[in-house]
């Protein structure tokens, strides 16, 4: 996300990483190891909050200071109230889930804002979102839990689909590395089409599948009353229900 939101324009002075790792980074981008390397004077516009929900608690109370800015949480489960009782009633914060298609600008960042959130701040956190790809803004907070299991989980989920593609294709009869080509081109390559077509995918599944034919017979196992409809209604649901676990 970072290198987005420098292609963006953003000057590396202004930015500021607190990792423990010190990782190198883009030039001119002032890496610490924690929050009292922060130079006295920064005074940031918006603060960034990419670490694991489970460190949170041990993270967040030491940017309360920074009273101008507003706080920007990448942290599965970690609520509205939950940050503004570690930095303060008063903090404008915004909660939201990306998804790691970030890395190469076709990320889906979903966000919600508290009431303290000012329009600018708000028209500043949705610049720097949508440097990394497609940002839908929402005013009910509890939707961010199957928000999370969706799309910011849902990368694994397509990156599974290829992998048993593969695995399936082996099992077949096709050499390794073949069917690992054809299942890696095919689902980058239908997600491709799924962007840029009009159509829902629904229609797009229909485009293809002649009735009769090799793709009808696989779909009625997939679409079986155990294929993949009913299996990804259980794994949304589990991940859904992981993200509230993730807010106590």
């Amino acid at each position: 996300m970072l290198e987005g939101w420098l292609d963006q324009g953003i000057s590396p002075a202004d930015v500021v990483v607190v990792e423990p790792s010190q990782p190198a980074l883009a030039a001119g981008v002032t890496v610490v190891a924690d929050q009292s390397g922060v130079p006295a004077a920064f005074a940031p516009d918006v603060v960034v909050l990419a670490v694991k929900p489970q460190m949170m608690d041990g993270v967040a109370p030491a940017y309360g200071r920074y009273r101008q800015a507003v706080f920007l949480s990448i942290a599965a489960g970690k609520t509205l109230a939950y940050f503004a009782q570690h930095l303060g009633e008063g903090a404008a914060i915004v909660r939201v889930m990306p998804n790691t298609p970030a890395a190469v600008r076709c990320g889906m960042s979903v966000a919600v804002a508290n009431a303290h959130v000012s329009a600018e701040q708000r028209r500043l956190c949705g610049e720097l979102l949508s440097s990394v790809g497609e940002v839908a803004w929402i005013d009910n907070e509890a939707l961010m839990d199957p928000v999370t299991a969706v799309s910011g989980s849902g990368p694994a989920y397509v990156f599974l689909l290829a992998e048993v593609m593969a695995q399936a294709g082996i099992a077949a009869g096709l050499p390794e590395e073949l069917a690992t080509r054809l299942a890696r081109a095919t689902v980058a390559g239908s997600g491709e089409l799924l962007r840029q077509s009009v159509e829902a995918a629904g229609q797009l599944r229909q485009n293809v599948t002649s009735p009769g034919g090799t793709t009808f017979a696989a779909l009625q196992v997939l679409m079986g009353d155990d294929g993949m409809g009913p299996l990804m209604t259980r794994a949304v649901r589990a991940a859904s229900d992981r993200s509230r676990e993730l807010a106590g």
